[in-house]
């Protein structure tokens, strides 16, 4: 215990002095038994970006979750999150952990278009990875859920791509920014000037209710993306005849929602049971078994 303790202290601490001391940290602590790592292959000629796969040991078409990581649409790698994908594939799923381009070297739609062409290869590729190209789900945390959430509500963003939105059996969310305008800081302003209007660059603004199912976790005291996002985004939903469940804590950071999928952490809270327990519900209904929800 005193371990954990020590541990959540320093990544607390890491998250505030850097943006990927505390990730570091927790890759240093994780497994690497239990499943294969197939890193830095090319899914876009066009940008040249990378994605890894996570496959546990034996997969056989198995669930896939795509995992788009946070940083502000400007920061982040997915070399920092191997600790989430560790965390999947513990839990049975093929992980897929994909770079995006960043700001200032693009700007919005930009990124969601590299996130869809991670789906479009996903989808395509995955079999070979012993992953099932049927039974796939995103997620993502802070930015990387706004990414995961576009792919999800807005049908035209994997149209573009040549794909289709219905590749998508469920979306998780971790305290994902959903509903943030007006646009207060200048680097946001400037990240998302090519939208027109300004509105369609909202999850909350694209919503039509035909959506695969939504899971959306937050914390209530998060500081960085206030909670509201989530709350926002989950009436729309439900407005619009869409399917969203939604599970807030009452004590939980921005930084520690995720934080806990790392298995030093996983003790500290339930986060990773319960998107586990929604995803494979959503791609194998007849064998799940539900836990109760815990709030929402």
């Amino acid at each position: 215990m005193a371990k954990i303790r020590l541990l959540y202290l320093i990544v607390s601490l890491a998250g505030l002095l850097t943006a990927c001391s505390g990730q570091q940290l927790l890759n240093m602590f994780t497994p690497s038994q239990g499943y294969s790592l197939t890193e830095n292959i090319f899914f876009d000629a066009t940008t040249n970006l990378k994605l890894d796969v996570y496959t546990p040991d034996g997969a056989k078409n198995a669930v896939t979750v795509v995992f788009f990581y946070g940083g502000r649409w400007q920061d982040g790698s997915k070399d920092q999150y191997v600790f989430v994908g560790q965390a999947l594939a513990a839990s049975g799923f093929v992980a897929v952990l994909a770079d995006y381009r960043l700001y200032p070297d693009v700007k919005f739609p930009a990124f969601l278009q590299d996130t869809a062409q991670t789906l479009r290869w996903t989808h395509e590729n995955i079999a070979d990875y012993g992953g099932a190209p049927d039974k796939i789900v995103v997620m993502g945390h802070s930015a990387g859920a706004y990414n995961a959430a576009m792919l999800a509500l807005d049908p035209q963003l994997m149209q573009s791509v040549g794909g289709s939105r219905d590749w998508i059996k469920g979306m998780v969310g971790l305290a994902g920014p959903y509903d943030f305008l007006p646009l207060k800081d200048a680097d946001l302003r400037d990240i998302f000037a090519a939208a027109n209007p300004l509105e369609i660059s909202q999850p909350i603004a694209v919503v039509d209710g035909n959506n695969p199912p939504l899971f959306l976790l937050h914390g209530q005291d998060d500081q960085s993306v206030k909670v509201k996002n989530t709350i926002n985004l989950s009436a729309k939903v439900r407005q619009a005849g869409g399917s969203v469940e939604t599970l807030i804590y009452p004590e939980m950071s921005h930084v520690w929602i995720v934080a806990t999928l790392a298995a030093p952490l996983r003790s500290q809270s339930d986060v990773l049971q319960r998107v586990s327990e929604f995803i494979r519900r959503v791609t194998e209904p007849a064998t799940a078994h539900a836990l109760p929800p815990k709030s929402g």
